[in-house]
């Protein structure tokens, strides 16, 4: 299964396919929040998730932290919604894929521990596949021409012959 994601060019179609559909699903979210008649606010989110008997410790602690226990949500006010346009922008484009599709899982990650389930699981799937296809994710995207130029940059991330050796 991994040597299909990671080498197949079926894979790499299916792959751009859903890279697509998640970059618009991301940017569409983001949009919706800039563009709104109400400026967007994290504070329902985080007040909820510091207000749940269920939350993760760790977590909790994290977001009292970095809000002033849900006082201040100004940087998560701006970094939710930019974050959301510039990781679907990239994922649609096929630029940076790797690194985008993990910001996105983290951010999916934070929307589950913050108590938000919606279609968070199938992007954390799709996201999931994405990372272990590699470079193949982004074959049919600007990656296909930016990966051989950081490639020869920093040669340790030239790693997608690793299953081909061992």
């Amino acid at each position: 299964m991994i040597k299909f994601l990671r080498h197949s060019r079926l894979a790499a179609v299916i792959l751009t396919i859903l890279r697509v559909f998640i970059g618009y699903q991301w940017m569409s979210a983001g949009i919706g929040k800039l563009i709104a008649e109400e400026s967007f606010s994290a504070s329902g989110l985080i007040n909820g998730a510091l207000n749940s008997p269920t939350a993760y410790p760790w977590f909790h602690s994290f977001l009292s932290l970095t809000t002033d226990s849900g006082a201040n949500t100004a940087f998560f006010d701006f970094v939710v919604p930019w974050g959301q346009v510039i990781v679907g922008l990239a994922l649609i484009l096929g630029t940076y894929t790797l690194f985008v599709a993990s910001a996105g899982l983290m951010m999916n990650i934070a929307f589950i521990l913050s108590g938000v389930i919606s279609e968070n699981p199938t992007f954390i799937l799709i996201q999931v596949l994405i990372l272990v296809a590699g470079y193949n994710a982004g074959r049919y995207g600007l990656d296909y021409w930016i990966t051989p130029i950081v490639r020869n940059i920093f040669p340790f991330l030239h790693n997608d012959t690793l299953l081909e050796n061992g």
